[in-house]
């Protein structure tokens, strides 16, 4: 009677820690999975250094690499509790950045290829160049004699 029970309870908890919000989160975000993993393989390796024979008071002090260890897990840890407390993380979007920026590869690439369109938005930008024929308006001087060249008398 006693395995009933107990199987029934276990199942009950199954079924409880199903429907649980962290387990829930725990299951959807690779993030937290993630900053849980690490935090479990820092901690497996400074309790490996720490139990190497030192006293642990010693090794705390003066071992780098365990200190190191110990700091990576508190900040994995601290990132997979903030996680678990903000909740999910939504995805901004970034449509209108991407959008924006194919729209600017593109525009850069039609004026580079395209010598008409180049050439109406410089007049847009810069107004349209005037043509106009160049008439002097002082008289050219006579040609100066070449160097030894004579002058006819």
């Amino acid at each position: 009677m006693a395995a009933k029970k107990t199987a029934a309870s276990v199942g009950a908890s199954a079924l409880a820690l199903k429907d649980s919000p962290y387990v829930q989160r725990l299951v959807e975000d690779a993030e937290l999975r993630e900053n849980i993993r690490e935090a479990y393989e820092s901690l497996r390796k400074a309790y490996g250094r720490l139990s190497n024979g030192k006293a642990p008071a010693k090794a705390l002090l003066d071992d780098k690499k365990l200190q190191k260890e110990l700091r990576s897990a508190a900040v994995s840890l601290r990132d997979a509790g903030e996680a678990l407390r903000e909740g999910p993380k939504r995805r901004k979007k970034r449509r209108w950045g991407r959008r924006l920026l194919i729209l600017v590869v593109g525009a850069g690439v039609a004026l580079a290829l395209s010598e008409g369109l180049r050439q109406k938005v410089l007049d847009l930008l810069f107004g349209a160049e005037e043509e106009f024929d160049y008439s002097s308006t002082t008289t050219p001087a006579t040609p100066a004699p070449a160097p030894g060249a004579t002058t006819p008398a």
